[in-house]
């Protein structure tokens, strides 16, 4: 592949569309397997990590299973399903082994400028909560993905590992948790400027900020033709690509759907917004040294789980408690109120409105989240923290999420919490849709990208990508040795020992 460019008229290999964690995350994947190949970055705002990315805009959990309830559902016999918590899990690992490749080879200086290590907790109250979450510990704690857990119901204990989470809670309620050691923080928002500032520092690299994507044509060629506005200028230009990366959040699936791919059609997506109330006063932060997850309300989506949060942002420890879920019609932060309906065509309305008609419970979570008060916040906050003061908590608007909803023969519409890699035209074009686990997984997500866009250069960067991630074509989860080999090697390298 060659590249041409000029002020007005660029032609790429890749071009990435949205300066959020995944365009970076592919963007340096890339250039590592292929340095002679020409990428352009294009995003609308006038930084990169803005949107879902921003530190401040999620919480930042590596998340691998280690406290996500929700992954591990109880079946009906009462035994509990370990499976997608193994998945998740395993997929946080081949990010850390990226991360890991990325520090040694200095493309990262420090991990400690976008990671820290943070136990993880489970934590859930009443006798059938308790005796949920002894079982799934029992189905954990041998398996290799997750050696270190420990489990307790003893109040002495889990004062030891969540002080804030005990001070003040009145005695006779049955208390259960599980703590685990290795757990993360991620500063997702940091580490997109990382790459990017490594993208930047290689030749055939354009960074386009301010340069919002309108339109997506293929030509007879088999190339893209991406229309794209200067917001700054107000002049429109043409940029040609052999690859396309749609992986602006929210606002990938509109752009899908220009595409005219056969696989964007009935498509759709319904918006989340989220709420947190964030504590910076240090005292009360230095109070607390976990990420601390609950047990999800009956109707909530999973991404709504509560969960209070150590934050470590710009060197600096903060807490977040929610997520409160809201609505809007914006399928970004800083999006349009005709994002939605924009977005509905003939070909996904049937299974929208099958998703509305089968959702009814998310519904009413919904409107009665919208409609909660500031005192039905705090109270929701002071089942994780009793002692906590309103004047210590100041709410904020988190990312904007987009859950995928897809045509279904049975149900005609089904909505879905987890993301989706959706490519076309011969694997020129690849976009991302959804949202939880998102960014934790943005390496095998991105490997993902690769091996259905590129599987005629796989054998070529066979040997590269093994470098990088040790445990690539395989899996963990299958080889205790190696998975125990990897661990090691990745908290060593990445400082996650304390």
């Amino acid at each position: 592949m060659t590249s041409n460019s000029t002020r007005t008229d660029s032609a790429y290999d890749v071009v990435l569309i949205g300066g959020g964690v995944m365009s970076a995350t592919l963007g340096a994947l890339l250039k590592l397997l292929q340095p002679d190949w020409s990428i352009g970055l294009f995003g609308r705002l006038d930084d990169v990590a803005q949107e879902s990315s921003n530190a401040w805009n999620n919480a930042g959990t590596g998340h691998s299973a280690l406290c996500e309830l929700n992954y591990t559902p109880e079946r009906a016999d009462g035994s509990i399903d370990i499976s997608k918590a193994v998945g998740v899990n395993e997929a946080f690992q081949v990010s850390r082994q990226f991360w890991a490749y990325l520090v040694e080879s200095g493309v990262i200086s420090s991990p400690r400028d976008f990671l820290n290590p943070i136990p993880h907790m489970s934590f859930v109250w009443g006798d059938e909560n308790c005796d949920y979450l002894r079982r799934r510990y029992e189905a954990l704690k041998d398996h290799p993905l997750f050696s270190g857990m420990r489990f307790s119901t003893d109040p002495a204990q889990l004062k030891q590992w969540m002080p804030l989470v005990m001070e003040g809670r009145k005695a006779g309620t049955p208390l259960a948790a599980t703590w685990i050691a290795s757990g993360t923080d991620v500063n997702f928002g940091a580490l997109t400027h990382l790459l990017v500032d490594f993208l930047s520092q290689q030749s055939g690299f354009d960074l386009k900020l301010g340069h919002e994507v309108q339109d997506l044509k293929r030509d007879e060629a088999g190339t893209w033709q991406v229309s794209v506005r200067d917001l700054a200028t107000n002049s429109a230009q043409k940029v040609a690509a052999r690859f396309v990366f749609i992986g602006a959040g929210g606002g990938a699936l509109p752009l899908l759907q220009k595409t005219g791919i056969p696989e964007s059609k009935g498509v759709g997506g319904f918006p989340v917004s989220g709420q947190f109330l964030r504590c910076t006063n240090p005292d009360v932060a230095a109070h607390h040294h976990a990420k601390v997850y609950g047990k999800a309300s009956v109707g909530a989506p999973p991404m709504s789980v509560p969960h209070l949060d150590t934050r470590v942002i710009d060197g600096k420890a903060g807490l977040l408690f929610g997520p409160y879920a809201g609505f809007s019609t914006k399928f970004l932060k800083h999006g349009s109120l005709w994002d939605l309906p924009k977005s509905i065509h003939m070909d996904n309305l049937g299974a929208m409105l099958a998703v509305a008609r089968d959702n009814m419970p998310l519904t009413r979570y919904l409107i009665q989240q919208v409609l909660q008060s500031n005192q039905a916040r705090l109270a929701a906050l002071r089942d994780f923290v009793p002692t906590a003061r309103a004047e210590d908590w100041e709410l904020i608007v988190a990312g904007q999420r987009v859950q995928v909803i897809k045509k279904d023969e049975k149900k005609g519409g089904v909505l879905q919490f987890g993301t989706e890699v959706v490519t076309g035209a011969s694997g020129t074009v690849a976009a991302l849709l959804g949202a939880s686990p998102g960014a934790s997984t943005a390496v095998p997500i991105m490997l993902t990208v690769i091996r259905k866009c590129f599987p005629g250069e796989l054998p070529r960067w066979d040997a590269k990508l093994k470098e990088m991630i040790p445990s690539f074509g395989g899996s963990l989860a299958d080889r205790p040795d190696l998975c125990a080999q990897v661990h090691e090697h990745t908290t060593r390298v990445l400082q996650l020992e304390g």
